[in-house]
């Protein structure tokens, strides 16, 4: 917003009663607007600026009070080539949320140029549906067509493809010093199950090291798949939601009695 002479943002609400048109244009319409814009601007600046588009009221005199009876209809101005629609029928909408339309000026100033009174949807009227339709085709053509290549390389014996120099972590090919990466356990590989009296034990024994683990953690130790460790630890843990130890697993009272019983023996 603009700055006042004490300081403070300042917006001009001198129009906040004028009514507006909010419209929903399609991106051929939109296009179309701004071309016309932007030639206007380059041309003399003392012209008017340019007729882009005229809106057609039509009305039924016999039931006036009918919504139905109220149509709109926009006829672009620009006679642009190819299949561009040129009449667009505007559907007319009330009940919508209540909305203001600002704007800024090149010096900072802050505008309120009026309060949304009609909401416009803008569709390709029915007389420019086949129009329409052939430049849908031609879009959904233009889309479909490859601009990737494949490229054949004549020097075949990899000059192109060798690691340039500040390039790290490439091997030559034919070099002696080539080592072979051990690919790291990820969540996506197979773990075997061990048997479960086993398994348990070893979930003991992890507990006499400390009394609070993450599932992460304990899936790394036991080398164990998580579905099946998280099953053995609802029936041996309790989950800690909250506190200090949020997101770890503890023995419950009863099999920590059981530890405790054995360390003393």
């Amino acid at each position: 917003m603009s700055l006042g002479d004490d300081g403070r943002n300042v917006l001009d609400t001198g129009r906040a009663d004028r009514s507006v048109w909010l419209m929903k244009c399609p991106p051929l319409a939109s296009r179309s607007w701004q071309s016309a814009a932007a030639a206007a601007s380059s041309s003399d600046a003392g012209l008017p600026p340019p007729v882009v588009a005229k809106v057609v009221l039509s009305l039924d005199p016999l039931h006036p009070d009918e919504p139905s009876s109220l149509q709109f209809k926009m006829e672009m101005a620009q006679n642009d080539s190819g299949n561009t629609p040129k009449s667009y029928s505007l559907n007319m909408f009330k009940d919508f949320v209540p909305m203001c339309v600002f704007s800024e000026s090149n010096q900072g100033k802050f505008l309120l140029e009026g309060k949304v009174e009609h909401k416009f949807d803008m569709e390709p009227h029915s007389e420019n549906f086949g129009e329409y339709g052939k430049l849908c085709r031609e879009r959904t053509n233009k889309a479909m067509i490859k601009t990737r290549q494949v490229q054949v390389i004549d020097n075949d014996r990899g000059v192109l493809m060798r690691p340039m120099p500040g390039m790290v972590g490439l091997v030559p090919s034919g070099s002696k010093d080539k080592r072979r990466v051990t690919p790291t356990k990820g969540s996506d590989v197979k773990r075997t199950r061990r048997d479960r009296r086993e398994l348990e034990n070893i979930i003991f024994k992890l507990f006499e090291r400390q009394p609070n683990w993450a599932l992460k953690q304990l899936v790394q130790e036991t080398d164990q798949p998580e579905q099946f460790l998280k099953e053995i630890l609802n029936d041996l843990c309790i989950y800690n939601k909250r506190g200090p130890n949020q997101g770890t697993h503890e023995l419950k009272p009863e099999y920590k009695k059981t530890t405790e019983e054995v360390d003393t023996t």
